[in-house]
């Protein structure tokens, strides 16, 4: 007898699975619970078939320094909205997106922004605090592409690259469908691809030139006080304290049509273009979608990278790729992307009771 997708096969009785002639009822489990860390807060909650974030919470990262204080602190808040929910008996499975997560074992590895060092078995940790519900956890851009094919823009495609353009650049690619970890659970750190090889810029990586320093929002940022030091012209930039300046700074300056801001939006689309340029060569792939907060400033970002992109193209893919911006409301779709891995996460506990159950039937 095959397992239904969100069924899990569960004894009557209390018993163990190998007691004597068990019987089984099958329970469905129409929730998951999608988590998304961050360096200052860990947001949670229980969402449905469609995408619906039914209950949610939050805690403060930071807070935590002790990583079984963390647990315990997540732990209680995920359980809260789970009896919200119905219990623990509603839900599939538990995502987590997080900063240097690994898919393959389940760990957080020397995540620089988070406050615990070296590796850390968070899934096993979530798990076993929650009783066993089963836990998959991946890095944050991963879990944007798997929230985009699940519930936003790649619904229906196989071949797409999500792009999140935040404090850094992240990336996760989906290739034939499946998300491309690499042997080693780290594939697709397309923001740390070298795209400026003399006198880049330092980079938190320890590298000089990756593509984040020039096209996240802390970029930017950066362009502008390069743009201010080494030119004259007048700016609404200049009003403001170049140490403080954002790019949501520079943004509200180029709504105004100032000339300068115009240019640093030109400037870093240009770079991102030429890059989309060499990331569709390794990929082909159907659509690149922009994620994040540098994403909302619409086509001052997205017309510079379509020219850029385009120019750069090799003739065999130009006028294939589309770009488009991601679908997800952005409060939600941190963790409508990490609970895209509840649906499905491995159950190696239902997958026995249901042997067992085969095996009597």
């Amino acid at each position: 007898m095959p397992l239904l997708r969100n069924t899990l096969y569960l004894p009557v009785d209390n018993k163990k699975c190998n007691s004597i002639n068990p019987k089984y009822k099958i329970m469905e489990k129409p929730y998951v619970v999608g988590i998304d860390i961050g360096g200052t807060n860990s947001v949670f909650g229980v969402v449905d078939a469609r995408g619906t974030i039914l209950y949610s919470s939050s805690i403060k990262t930071g807070k935590y320094p002790d990583i079984n204080e963390y647990v315990t602190a997540l732990g209680d808040g995920v359980k809260t909205i789970i009896d919200q929910a119905g219990g623990p008996e509603k839900i599939k499975g538990v995502g987590i997106g997080a900063p240097n997560g690994n898919f393959f074992n389940g760990c957080i590895e020397f995540a620089p922004n988070l406050p615990w060092r070296g590796v850390i078995p968070l899934a096993q940790l979530i798990s076993d605090y929650l009783g066993g519900i089963p836990v998959a956890l991946t890095n944050d851009a991963n879990a944007a592409a798997i929230g985009e094919m699940t519930y936003g823009a790649a619904r229906g495609m196989k071949d797409f690259i999500v792009i999140t353009l935040g404090t850094g650049v992240g990336s996760g690619i989906v290739i034939g469908g499946n998300l491309v970890y690499g042997h080693d659970g780290f594939a697709g750190e397309l923001g740390h691809v070298i795209v400026r090889r003399n006198n880049g810029r330092p980079c938190g990586c320890g590298r000089q030139g990756c593509l984040e320093t020039y096209a996240s929002a802390t970029g930017v940022a950066r362009t502008a006080r390069e743009f201010l030091e080494i030119r004259k012209d007048e700016s609404l930039l200049r009003d403001l304290d170049p140490d403080e300046i954002t790019s949501k700074d520079v943004y509200d300056a180029a709504m105004k049509n100032d000339k300068m801001a115009l240019e640093i939006f030109e400037f870093t689309g240009n770079i991102l273009g030429e890059a989309f340029a060499d990331f569709v060569a390794f990929s082909s792939p159907e659509a690149i979608i922009l994620f994040g907060g540098l994403a909302k400033s619409g086509d001052l970002i997205m017309n510079p990278i379509k020219r850029a992109m385009e120019k750069n193209m090799l003739k065999i893919y130009q006028g294939k790729t589309k770009l488009l911006f991601s679908q997800l409301k952005e409060s939600d779709a941190a963790v409508l992307g990490a609970s895209a891995l509840g649906w499905e996460v491995k159950d190696t506990s239902a997958a026995a009771a249901a042997l067992i159950a085969s095996k009597e039937a």
